[in-house]
């Protein structure tokens, strides 16, 4: 386990490195491709999504939320990814609402630094964030 230090212009310099980006967007996105056919169905997002426990955990204690509101969530999730409204999530449309989020983090970050701590295998846009930003530092 590792700890680093970000702010809101790490994660904002790593959105904006477009060459980095899309090629951590794009890892991302072919890992949660489960059948490799180049688009993200509901039942893909949401595998994803799930593993984020965005509604089950109230300050670390699991709190029970009934099946509808999670697919209430999960569906308003997807809905905002699906831009075309094509019923699936391209590639383009994958890049493009994660980075309104991390966008969105690093507005929330501000630019006072916090200290997280992320496991060494940890492949997180945020970790991936703080690994560009210490290359920075390094080859400075």
């Amino acid at each position: 386990m590792g700890v680093v230090i970000i702010d809101g212009s790490t994660v904002r310099d790593f959105v904006t490195n477009e060459a980095e980006f899309n090629k951590s967007a794009d890892e991302k996105f072919a890992a949660l491709d489960l059948n490799n056919d180049g688009v993200l169905s509901r039942s893909e997002l949401r595998k994803a999504f799930e593993s984020f426990r965005l509604l089950e955990t109230h300050f670390g204690v699991d709190v029970a939320t009934p099946p509808e509101e999670l697919t209430k969530l999960y569906e308003s999730i997807f809905e905002k990814f699906d831009c075309d409204n094509s019923g699936t999530i391209d590639r383009e449309e994958f890049r493009n609402e994660m980075m309104k989020i991390m966008l969105a983090i690093a507005d929330g970050l501000g630019t006072c630094p916090i200290q997280m701590a992320l496991e060494d295998d940890d492949d997180s846009f945020l970790k991936q964030a703080a690994d560009l930003e210490a290359s920075k530092v390094n080859s400075g």
